[in-house]
């Protein structure tokens, strides 16, 4: 069931042939593409998306592509590799300092520039394995799922939004917060806040069994939330997050 996510990679760049020709390669690489032509499409599709790298053309028209590159990193926690003219040695020196992660030079090779993405991708995961703050979570990730914290937005595998009670989402959040480890009744009660979250009088179990008719292949056979029996339940399974 440890289904592997595919990398969500935002591509602002207003030249449509460049979006389409990273789109298609990318794409082929397993990893979800989507793009925009300004900074405001960009800053829109990261309050909506977990987004875990941005490829940022620095020369988009009438707008700062330093500027943005700064304020996406004031904002985001979020992998960003720049794409620059050959000619522009002073503004990928400056993208760097200021805290862009790579860039790739323009006209570039589809095959340089999914190394590129690929290396700053590992670098990010080694890095998420580090203790971080919990509220600086923006998604987690389970068997091809895709909860978002910011959006309480639930994605199946296939893409399609699954709606969440409060109820639903919090516990779904606090099994994420925990993968592979038994959880009791009174341990979920606390990390989930379900009674401050919905109806007073739902239990755990009732919980669980709602939340796995929207997660479970068969919610008569669950392998995701496995029951333990006298002691619990446990998220069996990896969980990524995204900071």
């Amino acid at each position: 069931m440890n289904i592997p996510a595919k990398p969500h990679i935002l591509v602002i760049d207003d030249d449509i042939s460049v979006c389409d020709l990273v789109a298609e390669y990318l794409s082929r690489n397993d990893m979800r593409v989507t793009a925009g032509a300004s900074g405001r499409e960009m800053f829109e599709v990261l309050e909506r998306e977990a987004i875990d790298l941005v490829l940022l053309d620095l020369k988009l028209p009438g707008e700062d592509g330093m500027q943005l590159a700064r304020v996406l990193r004031e904002r985001a926690n979020v992998p960003i590799v720049l794409l620059t003219g050959r000619d522009e040695e002073a503004d990928r020196v400056m993208g760097l300092e200021l805290g862009a992660d790579d860039y790739v030079t323009k006209p570039f090779s589809p095959r340089e520039l999914l190394a590129r993405v690929r290396a700053v991708l590992r670098r990010y995961q080694v890095q998420a394995t580090l203790p971080e703050r919990d509220s600086a979570r923006r998604a987690f990730r389970f068997s091809g799922w895709e909860l978002n914290l910011r959006t309480r937005r639930l994605l199946s595998p296939e893409g399609k939004p699954v709606e969440l009670s409060n109820g639903e989402f919090s516990l779904l959040s606090a099994f994420c917060r925990a993968p592979e480890r038994v959880l009791t009744r009174e341990q979920l009660l606390s990390m989930s806040r379900l009674h401050e979250a919905e109806v007073y009088d739902r239990t755990v179990d009732s919980q669980v069994r709602r939340l796995r008719t929207r997660i479970e292949p068969d919610p008569a056979h669950p392998v995701l939330i496995v029951t333990e029996r006298g002691a619990g339940y446990r998220f069996a399974s990896k969980v990524e997050s995204l900071f």
